[in-house]
């Protein structure tokens, strides 16, 4: 499994935000995107995830079966700043429309609504209206979208915000074994996730990117 980007430039209105951005990553790997607001970050990765229209470039995706033909973002989850539930229905509703909506990916298998509910700790309150819930416990609810349909790749974009510090723990372990069963993982974030099998990409906008590796 491969997933690659090569020279990519993408434009935010009339301004090129960022060019010249590549990198390669296997099953296992991580790739978290550092760097100040407005350098690129959230731009980056809605691209990998088909979401905007590069400049130019391009990212591709080769599955674990060969397959070249499937665009990245068919292989991919995204999680952005929002969490893309509906307020008035329940947290089941919600993650039974998502998993029904996506279904699953060659290779594997998602998680029932229950037990994906669980892995993020809130296994009681599924019945719960979403827009009941508080910040910290929407966000975990969000990243459960994750766990019921199978995706090969996971593009997070401030994947921990609204959370405490028991539950960034929560969410390192989710998206290290994530990495284990051969999953890819393409981030931004302000802080370290805890990662193991990372490397770092600061993003500085239009003046490029240069790359490092938390020690």
């Amino acid at each position: 499994m491969h997933l690659s980007a090569e020279n990519l430039a993408a434009r935010r209105g009339e301004d090129l935000i960022f060019s010249n951005v590549s990198f390669g990553l296997e099953g296992g790997d991580a790739l978290v995107l550092t760097g100040r607001n407005g350098s690129g970050k959230s731009t980056l990765l809605r691209v990998v995830a088909g979401l905007l229209r590069q400049e130019k470039g391009r990212v591709t995706f080769t599955g674990a079966d060969g397959d070249s033909d499937r665009l990245p973002g068919e292989a991919s989850h995204y999680l952005g700043h929002r969490n893309a539930m509906k307020y008035e229905l329940t947290v089941a509703e919600n993650l039974t429309f998502w998993k029904a909506f996506l279904g699953d990916m060659p290779g594997g298998a998602g998680l029932g609504i229950e037990a994906a509910a669980d892995a993020v700790g809130l296994a009681d309150i599924t019945h719960l209206p979403f827009g009941y819930l508080s910040a910290g416990q929407q966000r975990r609810i969000a990243f459960a979208k994750l766990l019921v349909a199978h995706r090969q790749i996971w593009i997070l974009d401030e994947p921990t915000a609204a959370l405490d510090t028991s539950a960034d723990q929560l969410f390192t372990d989710l998206i290290s074994a994530h990495q284990k069963k051969g999953g890819i993982v393409l981030a931004a974030t302000h802080q370290p996730l805890g990662l193991n099998n990372v490397r770092e990409m600061r993003m500085t906008g239009f003046a490029g990117v240069s790359e490092g590796v938390w020690g």
